[in-house]
């Protein structure tokens, strides 16, 4: 079972920050995971091209592709970004990610997330720390 300590101290914390504050924020959440999901496009197995192209972000209130890994058709919450991979057509990324007992695994969501995670949450602070300045 997951730690939910840090996402409700997280939420508190946010909760106290104007809206102004939270509404800037906004657009580095969608520039960071355009990032992300490039990098994973970068590391996506290339056999037909669905794949990459079933690679998507959506804002904050938007709602995900049907069929999407990690998770299908979600609503995401205010100040995240959600970067998912799959859609109606494309519906075997996790298969790709993690391989079967009939091919290997070529994994391509981790790793790119795990790449690109380090420059999309220092733009976050920095435009957060921004804000912050700018309504005091």
């Amino acid at each position: 079972m997951a730690n939910n300590g840090g996402l409700v101290s997280f939420q508190r914390r946010m909760a106290a920050i104007p809206r102004a504050v939270r509404a800037a924020v906004k657009p580095a959440l969608i520039q960071g995971g355009t990032e992300i999901a490039k990098t994973m496009e970068a590391l996506a197995p290339a056999d037909t091209g669905a794949l990459k192209g079933s690679i998507d972000v959506t804002g904050p209130g938007g709602t995900t592709p049907p069929y999407s890994q990690p998770g299908g058709s979600k609503v995401v919450p205010e100040n995240a970004a959600a970067i998912t991979v799959g859609n109606t057509d494309v519906r075997y990324p996790h298969l790709q990610e993690y391989g079967t007992t009939r091919s290997a695994a070529q994994p391509f969501f981790w790793p790119g997330f795990r790449l690109a995670r380090k420059k999309a949450t220092a733009r976050i602070k920095r435009v957060i720390g921004k804000a912050i300045r700018e309504a005091r």
